[in-house]
């Protein structure tokens, strides 16, 4: 009396195993060209990263935050990157870097666009908003499930999570951005003829960019957090460092690779945050 009526189970099982072998068997060339196009933007940029002498990123590090902070923030930032080479991480930590790197790289491609069209779009909007409210409740985890569908265990299956996680805030950004930019400056932009392409690329795209360059903070921050969250599906670098140390019960490792990302995520948060308040810094001073 008091259970769920078993003549009233249902169960979509069978029903999602057939649609995926079904878009496996059908659509294996889009996926073999995805998995080809991920896997080369990847080797090539973990490539140039592990070419690049370790002072050599160090120094680069330094630079950015002595333009964009200041002298003791570049000091902070290299000792950070110094006490990772000193745990003997330098190699996952560029391995990280690289599918962080490429994830952010592809969400901006894919969710600028489409932040673009949500805000000349209401019915676009309208429809993808639902979507996006899903997507950022929805457990990280969660994510993984379809890579693993379609590309198996490995690389591709995690910076594809890692791309999907990430597309709500910069989509969610850029539309607001887009839709805040003020009447006046739009209908001074009008008042010369240009076209909607023109509009938005010399009016309404500058005036939004520094709310744009919030959403690409919180994007590479979320891109950090699910490559942890990846290494359940065999993707390296320090998540994995972390997850073998959990099985282990390791506790230096975990607390040094711990600690890796936190200094990893503390760098990328604080420059990418620096130079959209420079953005904006910029866009007050043109305003003015």
């Amino acid at each position: 009396m008091y259970e769920f009526p078993a003549k009233l189970t249902f169960h979509i099982g069978s029903y999602i195993d057939r649609i995926v072998d079904w878009l496996t068997v059908h659509w294996a060339g889009f996926f073999g060209a995805v998995k080809s196009g991920l896997l080369w933007v990847f080797v090539h940029l973990n490539d140039f990263l592990t070419w690049v002498p370790w002072w050599y990123f160090i120094l680069v590090i330094f630079l950015l935050a002595c333009q964009f902070k200041s002298i003791g923030s570049g000091i902070l930032y290299s000792s950070f990157l110094f006490l990772i080479g000193m745990f003997g991480l330098w190699e996952a930590t560029m391995y990280t870097l690289t599918i962080v790197i490429s994830s952010v790289v592809i969400t901006i491609m894919i969710g600028i666009p489409l932040g673009i069209i949500m805000a000349s779009n209401n019915r676009f909007e309208t429809f993808i908003k639902p979507l996006l409210d899903a997507m950022q409740t929805m457990p990280s985890f969660v994510y993984l499930i379809p890579g693993i569908f379609f590309f198996g265990l490995g690389l591709v299956p995690g910076v594809l999570s890692t791309i999907i996680y990430a597309l709500p805030p910069i989509m969610r950004l850029t539309n607001l951005a887009i839709r805040g930019v003020p009447e006046e400056v739009v209908e001074a932009g009008l008042s010369f003829g240009p076209s909607k392409w023109q509009l938005l690329i010399k009016v309404q795209i500058p005036q939004a960019l520094p709310t744009i360059m919030t959403g690409v903070n919180q994007t590479t921050m979320m891109a950090l957090a699910m490559v942890v969250v990846a290494s359940m599906v065999g993707v390296e670098g320090l998540g994995l460092e972390v997850l073998s140390a959990l099985n282990r019960i390791d506790v230096a490792q975990g607390f040094e690779a711990g600690i890796s990302i936190v200094f990893i995520a503390i760098i990328m948060d604080r420059l990418t945050l620096a130079i959209s308040n420079r953005t904006q810094s910029r866009a007050r001073k043109e305003r003015n």
